[in-house]
């Protein structure tokens, strides 16, 4: 097989954010994280948050984040598209509008003809084209494994900030997009994913989660987060954990993508959601009866993810609502938060 018809995802060891260091080895690394001497910066490495916000005035804050990873996919033009709007949905999740990209790019020179690398980088740039921002420059390396993604910026008001710890005990949890994606990733690579399932996975990561930036000027969510390699639960301790709450989420009620139940009782299970339960399992109670595949959907990881909404729970219907119409058609109440020791729990 030449250059020119390698499949993208043979090259990498991992796909997606299927790839990020597991939660316990992320936190082995960075230690205790400890409080930045710098007024202005809102939000640093405190709570694990989606980007770093830093205030400029009492109008204007600044939001900054990158994220990048290896193919899920082996078009490149797809690559492109779901590597970016997996970046830039941090700045969405923290309440902000994004501004700029910058490209991050890795590529096995020798292994990957140039048109593919263009179609990589077209399929980033449409998406910026979409969310109505430039891809300004970058920086490229070459690598053993194919990368991309983009380092963003964003703006909002101080008053829009959305953490992922602001939960309060009595809120209701809303999740915005179905969950599943590393499980049609692990049925991809296998040559087993149908081609409609395709069409839901390209489909629901190319989706931008603007409709963060619409939440985030209500005062009535409280914290907002994106579900994207840690999987549900680990993304939910993480608001748990910034909150000092408990969050109870009802398995029934989590929407997931059309084929993901199926998959995941046929065993379809990356190696991410198993490293995920194993740095954070210790923190999450589980009904006796739960299956194991379930648990699975509980624990995937996902590539460009939903957003993780907690809010009064008089408005989330309405939310719901807007959500859905907004075009997210799979948008849930999933939970709720109550007091407690940080953690969570599934019934």
């Amino acid at each position: 097989m030449g250059h020119h018809d390698v499949r993208l995802t043979s090259l990498a060891h991992g796909g997606g954010c299927g790839c990020k260091l597991a939660p316990s080895v992320l936190q082995e690394l960075l230690g205790k994280a400890e409080t930045q001497p710098f007024r202005q910066l809102l939000v640093g490495t405190e709570t694990g948050d989606d980007a770093a916000v830093w205030q400029v005035d009492d109008n204007t804050c600044i939001i900054a984040t990158t994220d990048f990873f290896m193919p899920v996919v082996d078009d490149p033009f797809d690559f492109g598209r779901i590597a970016a709007t997996n970046a830039i949905s941090d700045v969405y999740a923290m309440g902000g509008k994004p501004v700029m990209a910058l490209a991050i790019l890795g590529i096995p020179v020798d292994k990957i003809a140039p048109e593919t690398v263009r179609r990589i980088l077209e399929g980033g740039r449409s998406v910026c084209s979409d969310a109505g921002i430039p891809v300004a420059g970058g920086h490229s390396i070459d690598s053993p494994e194919p990368i991309y993604g983009l380092a963003v910026i964003g703006t909002c008001r101080p008053e829009d900030v959305r953490r992922n710890s602001g939960a309060k005990p009595g809120d209701a949890l809303i999740l915005t997009k179905g969950l599943g994606v590393g499980l049609y990733s692990a049925a991809f690579k296998k040559g087993e994913l149908s081609p409609a399932g395709y069409d839901e996975l390209i489909g629901t990561t190319t989706l931008l989660n603007r409709i963060g930036f619409e939440l985030a000027r209500d005062p009535d969510v409280h914290a907002v987060t994106d579900v994207t390699g840690f999987g549900l639960l680990g993304h939910g301790l993480e608001m748990a954990r910034g909150s000092g709450a408990r969050l109870i989420v009802e398995a029934d009620r989590v929407p997931l993508l059309q084929q993901a139940a199926a998959l995941a009782e046929g065993g379809f299970v990356t190696g991410a959601s198993n490293r995920n339960w194993a740095s954070y399992g210790g923190e999450v109670e589980l009904p006796s009866d739960l299956p194991e595949w379930r648990r699975h959907i509980l624990t995937d990881p996902q590539t460009s993810g939903g957003l993780l909404v907690a809010c009064a729970a008089n408005r989330a219907a309405d939310l719901v609502a807007m959500i859905r119409a907004a075009g997210y058609g799979l948008a849930a109440r999933i939970g709720h938060v109550k007091e407690g020791a940080a953690g969570i729990g599934v019934s």
